[in-house]
């Protein structure tokens, strides 16, 4: 059976959600609950609270997609960047894991059929193929700041989640099929 561009599309786009996904959670295993919710700076989002924030557009975002409004009535978005400190790394990592849920429970079902379909966020209309890939540059973007911030806290101590700084040649290297 041959793939199809849009069977295709649907594949990928599975793929870079969960690399993404388990490239966040790597970063934040080394992390402890001070690194955790620490900032930066007063201006500075804790990962967090970036995570809450990623967990409020995923529930907003994903929810009814085909049907509904991306966003939501009942989303606060100004609330995502607040955190109480009775606020536990559990309840953070149970948002992170719903609004996964969400996401892969509304991708999985979709088929190359959906992919021209219109679905509305704020309002726009955007085809099923545009609001997807606003949404894998929105949670990258996300994600790439999580691990920013998880390398910086961990500083000297940081496990690379790629290649090791001053390892790529070696890399490379044993990437390479040996020659005859």
């Amino acid at each position: 059976m041959s793939r199809t561009p849009g069977s295709h599309y649907l594949e990928d786009v599975l793929a870079q959600f969960r690399s993404q996904k388990g490239l966040a959670e790597k970063a934040m295993t080394q992390l402890d609950d001070n690194q955790f919710f620490a900032t930066l700076d007063p201006e500075s989002n804790s990962i967090a609270i970036i995570i809450k924030h990623i967990a409020g557009n995923m529930r907003s975002r994903w929810t009814d997609f085909l049907t509904s409004d991306g966003e939501k009535a009942t989303r606060h978005r100004d609330t995502e960047f607040e955190m109480t400190p009775a606020t536990t790394r559990a309840t953070v990592m149970g948002w992170w894991d719903d609004g996964w849920k969400l996401v892969f429970a509304t991708l999985e079902p979709l088929t190359e059929a959906d992919l021209l379909r219109p679905v509305t966020i704020r309002g726009e209309t955007h085809t099923v193929v545009q609001a997807i890939n606003r949404q894998v540059t929105h949670y990258s973007n996300h994600i790439g700041q999580i691990v920013f911030l998880a390398k910086h806290l961990k500083s000297s101590t940081w496990k690379s989640l790629s290649i090791p700084r001053g390892q790529s040649e070696q890399f490379l290297t044993a990437k390479r099929p040996l020659r005859a």
